[in-house]
């Protein structure tokens, strides 16, 4: 199991990036969260399996929806887990 911050840089507020990366998150079988930032990025925290996972940051990286466009991923190997029971969409 491993748990990745990521910081999504790009056309990704407005867009239904949000509810796109849930959508994935429940297809691929992740847990955590995703949130708008106030400098236009998005953050997310996901946990999972390493495969699972790195599955998760490759449909993200692609851009989930067709208006969405992602210039970067920041990503960052958490040491601990938080333990998420599912994947939810904070404000």
């Amino acid at each position: 199991m491993e748990n990745n911050q990521i910081t999504v840089h790009g056309r990704v507020q407005g867009v239904g990036f949000r509810a796109a990366t849930k959508q994935i998150a429940e297809e691929i079988g992740v847990a955590g969260w995703v949130k708008n930032q106030p400098d236009g990025t998005v953050l997310i925290e996901v946990e999972g399996k390493h495969e699972q996972v790195k599955q998760f940051i490759k449909k993200i990286q692609e851009g989930p929806t067709p208006y969405s466009k992602v210039n970067a991923l920041d990503i960052t190997n958490n040491k601990s887990m938080n333990d998420h029971e599912k994947f939810k969409v904070l404000p």
